[in-house]
């Protein structure tokens, strides 16, 4: 199934935590897994955040970043770059779904999954699944 991943369940396949063996398991049967250039960034952001917070050496933080290029580089992850028409679409979201909480970089994504066509959207953050939802994707949680 052609599924976009948001950072918030990529986290869990690179990182031990809540539910990371439930998305070890969902991703081995994946073959058509979407992220983005927004993906990156976020992902190194966490990552920084982890060091911070004293959760992770920076060492350990390298080589998981360096694990998550060497996926994109083997196209186990589909990379896809941000396009100026996802902004534009993003703050149509914003609008439209303005009864959802809904964050600025989580309308991007949903606005880059939209022009991917994806299937679905996996995702442990409960208002992006709930926005995806609303737009028509199946979603695979893994919330907590």
């Amino acid at each position: 199934m052609r599924t976009y991943l948001d950072t918030s369940a990529l986290a869990k396949w690179y990182l031990n935590e809540a539910g990371s063996e439930q998305f070890a398991a969902w991703i081995a049967d994946q073959d058509d897994t979407h992220i983005s250039t927004l993906t990156v960034t976020e992902f190194r952001c966490l990552l920084a955040r982890r060091e911070r917070m004293k959760e992770l050496g920076a060492a350990s933080a390298q080589q998981i970043f360096a694990t998550f290029e060497y996926d994109i580089e083997q196209s186990f992850l589909l990379l896809h770059e941000v396009q100026n028409d996802d902004l534009v679409r993003a703050r149509q979201l914003i609008d439209r779904l303005a009864n959802l909480p809904l964050r600025t970089l989580d309308a991007m994504h949903l606005a880059i999954a939209e022009r991917l066509q994806v299937e679905a959207l996996a995702s442990a953050d409960k208002v992006m699944l709930e926005s995806a939802e609303y737009l028509g994707m199946q979603v695979v949680s893994f919330l907590p």
